[in-house]
């Protein structure tokens, strides 16, 4: 059920709201292959309307569930949006649809939760990728300039003789 608010109540006073949203109520399952969302995503916001817009104002929070990008090592990410802020215009191009006086507040806290998504997940900073089954070392060596001992991938290339014409 998504999060609603009646118009009607915001031309008297601003309103606390607290709870909880699931990952399928703000359609955040499956979007990437390294990052999950199993549990609830909390909220705590104010909620005020300010001439022809509506102010949200407040905190959110959820665990991400996720794969490093580097190593696939599986880690848990906290996201935590403090003084969160979004302004909703009722008005002008930009309107948020209002139907029958309710607006719908679950788009915009979507929208900031997934821009909080990491583009790369990593277990930690330094993570030095999958280790190699053949030496022992992270597969990421050879990229980082240092020499591995043994052929290189590149060597029977190397020995290809090509016609010039």
């Amino acid at each position: 059920m998504p999060l609603t608010i009646n118009l009607r109540h915001l031309e008297r006073h601003s309103l606390n709201l607290e709870g909880e949203l699931s990952a399928q109520e703000l359609e955040l399952e499956n979007l990437d292959e390294l990052i999950h969302v199993p549990g609830t995503i909390k909220y705590k916001i104010s909620v005020q309307k300010i001439e022809q817009s509506i102010l949200l104002q407040g905190l959110l929070e959820v665990v991400l569930h996720c794969e490093c990008a580097r190593c696939l090592k599986p880690f848990l990410l906290p996201l935590r949006l403090e003084n969160w802020s979004f302004l909703m215009p009722l008005t002008g191009e930009e309107a948020v649809p209002v139907n029958n006086d309710i607006v719908d507040l679950t788009p915009p806290i979507r929208e900031d939760i997934l821009l909080g998504f990491p583009q790369h997940p990593l277990c930690e900073a330094g993570c030095s990728g999958l280790v190699s089954p053949l030496r022992g070392k992270p597969a990421s060596s050879a990229s980082k300039g240092h020499r591995t001992s043994g052929s290189s991938a590149w060597a029977a290339l190397d020995k290809l003789k090509l016609k010039q014409d």
